[in-house]
């Protein structure tokens, strides 16, 4: 008869529905057989107060650990920003799973948007000091007319407590991971009661750049006791991720410097795109401001003491933007803003979201309700979503999707709606501007480096730099030696 292997699990919905899918995953994959044993823990049992309040650690782990070292279970899955940094000893880390969601989210009534622009506060519920430092500091930015102050207020209880918080009037906005209600989205049984839950509920994914999340936001970890044997190591091994473990373990060295614990108030997120890793630290230590924007993986100390010229705006003086308007509708559409020249076509959009921080920051100064950002990683940032299964609940399977951008741009989201055209004006002769003295050129999309070349060819010799997104891998594909950085901003500060 076959082993079956028990696996030690927190009573609630999430818990519960996340090992689930890490069993039935593991199951179809090895053909081993797990079933689950709830355990409650301390860190259920007390909702009154923050867990940064509290006295002790190891709030929602203690209890398992202890059924873990009896060899009452075999394994846990936990999420891995529950786990501390000294774990027991007779513990082990057998498996991290890929993570695709380590973003935070805020949920908000249809009806509190309406009303968005005559409210002169709004109250966030959260208790993690983390978000409260950024959200207080920096959400008013995102939101419609940026009018109302923004405070937080305590929120505890499972995921299903919370959201109904919300929709009891509690509060006008909560914060919640991405990860766990894409995890309930993605069980029958939990789906149906988050579809109800998120009735009349509309979302804001909250980006990384402003709001980073928690260092291993998004990850689970499995555990067993060191005593097991190297058979269910190796079962547990079949769903490990290289790169999630890559990221979370820059992550986590991190949050250690910062001396670690529920109370730090600092927002650490690292992620890998092609053979980089993005590194993004925000908060607040000691009452002091702290913002990391770094990219790990590409020598710039050949910039120093160098001069760029920004590709961008009014300093792009020879590809003009010629408006193009259209009479077509996108009433239960998904729409995709590239650039602020598309704005004029947007209309009656189901969901909105933008290429770039920057430009979802200017959607909302002209009263648009944005619900994410590309945060200028490129088209296929925002596929993830696309395919959420979180996703399809909030747009109740319209899943249509279309593409405000340039009349040549092709995107593997959708149908590119033609919002402007490039026009080329006549060839400049001053070769005394500022283009011909300086040593970077930033572009803002290759088509602009093609075109310059053509009509200057002595630029081709300068420095050139992009961002993450498509037009990076079009410079790679080409041969071109091209320094990637995160943004402008973070090539001006490479600079200082």
């Amino acid at each position: 008869m076959q082993k079956q292997f028990v696996i030690g699990t927190r009573g609630s919905l999430l818990a519960v529905t996340q090992c689930e899918l890490i069993r039935d995953e593991i199951q179809n994959k090895t053909g081993a057989k797990f079933n689950l044993k709830k355990i409650t823990t301390q860190g259920d049992q007390r909702t009154d107060k923050p867990l940064w309040q509290l006295e002790g650690k190891d709030f929602f782990t203690k209890e398992l650990d202890a059924e873990l070292l009896a060899k009452k279970i075999d394994l846990v899955v936990h999420s891995y920003k529950d786990l501390g940094s000294d774990r027991p000893e007779g513990i082990q880390l057998a498996s991290i799973t890929k993570r695709e969601y380590a973003h935070d989210i805020l949920l908000i009534k249809e009806d509190t948007i309406a009303k968005i622009q005559n409210r002169d506060q709004l109250i966030i519920g959260t208790s993690s000091p983390r978000r409260i430092v950024n959200i207080e500091s920096t959400l008013k930015e995102y939101l419609p007319y940026q009018k109302a102050a923004i405070h937080c207020k305590t929120l505890r209880g499972n995921v299903n407590t919370r959201i109904q918080k919300l929709r009891d009037g509690e509060f006008d906005a909560i914060v919640l991971a991405y990860a766990g209600l894409e995890r309930l989205a993605s069980s029958t049984e939990s789906k149906k009661t988050l579809e109800s839950l998120l009735e009349g509920i509309n979302f804001m994914v909250l980006p990384q750049k402003a709001f980073p999340s928690s260092a291993s936001q998004g990850a689970l970890a499995i555990e067993l006791a060191n005593t097991r044997d190297d058979d269910l190591v190796k079962i547990l091994k079949t769903v490990e991720c290289k790169d999630t473990i890559a990221e979370i373990s820059r992550e986590r060295k991190a949050f250690a410097t910062y001396g670690g614990g529920c109370h730090l108030a600092v927002g650490i997120h690292v992620k890998k795109i092609h053979n980089y890793f993005v590194h993004i630290q925000k908060g607040k230590v000691d009452d002091q401001s702290i913002y990391k924007l770094e990219l790990e993986g590409y020598d710039y100390s050949q910039l120093k003491d160098l001069k760029v010229y920004y590709m961008y705006g009014e300093n792009d003086f020879l590809l003009k933007k010629e408006p193009i308007s259209t009479t077509e509708s996108n009433h239960q559409t998904n729409i995709f803003v590239t650039s602020s020249y598309c704005f004029h076509n947007i209309n009656d959009a189901k969901t909105l979201w933008s290429a770039g921080t920057r430009t979802m920051r200017k959607l909302a100064q002209k009263g648009f309700w944005v619900n994410g950002s590309a945060e200028g990683f490129g088209h296929e940032e925002l596929y993830k979503f696309q395919k959420s299964n979180l996703m399809q609940i909030f747009l109740k399977k319209t899943n249509s999707w279309k593409v405000l951008s340039h009349d040549k741009a092709s995107s593997p989201l959708g149908e590119v709606i033609a919002s402007y055209s490039h026009q080329i004006t006549p060839d400049m002769t001053d070769l005394n501007h500022e283009i011909f003295q300086t040593d970077i050129i930033f572009w803002n999309s290759f088509i602009q480096y093609e075109t310059y070349l053509k009509h200057y060819p002595q630029l081709k010799n300068k420095k050139h730099a992009c961002g993450l997104g498509k037009t990076l891998k079009k410079f790679q594909n080409e041969g071109i030696d091209v320094i990637p950085v995160i943004d402008m901003n973070h090539l001006k500060n490479l600079l200082k």
